[in-house]
């Protein structure tokens, strides 16, 4: 059985004093920046050129899957802490139950953040974008009958949707804590109306 927990708990805590005096606008990981679009889109690029350099459809397969491997491992495991303060990751516990973890960094005293703006337009543009690009590409095969590039554009869009859909838990949090947050919001809608009865009369 597989189990979907959230906890909020602090990443790394030497990161929480990091950076604070640079602009909101500059880049703080520019390496990490740089890798984090770098595996993905040479990947798209070797695709897309690949019939034109090799006549070997092998040598192609393996330097896209090694692409995406190395950026699925980045992305999940680097970029992604460093950017925009967001990890996932599953773990089986000693019940032998797996369960996914979806960590957000937690924001400071003072309210400040050790990833900056532009850095995380970058993250999610690169999460986004490339996993739209792979299904455009499995369905261009399909119709196409390219049957033998099909294998590895499923690939790109199952390691690149899996990055993808991690850090959408992470970012937007669990069902539970959505659920509570509208059963609250619901709840003080209804004190309200009880205290303010005329209030909420239609006009």
């Amino acid at each position: 059985d597989s189990n979907d927990d959230i906890e909020d708990v602090s990443l790394f805590d030497a990161d929480d004093d990091v950076s604070r005096r640079s602009k909101k606008s500059k880049i703080r990981h520019p390496v990490a920046s740089f890798f984090h679009l770098f595996f993905r889109v040479s990947a798209i690029v070797v695709y897309l050129l690949c019939e034109l350099l090799t006549s070997s459809f092998i040598a192609c397969m393996v330097t896209i899957i090694l692409l995406l491997s190395c950026d699925f491992w980045a992305v999940k495991n680097v970029t992604g802490r460093l950017m925009v303060g967001l990890r996932w990751w599953n773990q089986v516990d000693d019940d032998g139950r797996s369960h996914w973890i979806f960590e957000a960094r937690k924001v400071s005293a003072q309210g400040s953040k050790s990833s900056s703006e532009a850095e995380s337009r970058i993250f999610w543009l690169g999460l986004i974008t490339c996993p739209m690009i792979w299904v455009i590409f499995a369905f261009s095969a399909l119709f196409s009958f390219k049957v033998k590039w099909l294998a590895v554009v499923v690939m790109g869009v199952v390691l690149q949707g899996a990055n993808l859909y991690g850090y959408i838990r992470c970012k937007v949090g669990s069902r539970k804590n959505l659920t509570s947050m509208a059963t609250s919001y619901l709840g003080k809608q209804f004190l309200r109306q009880v205290r303010f009865p005329g209030f909420w009369k239609p006009s």
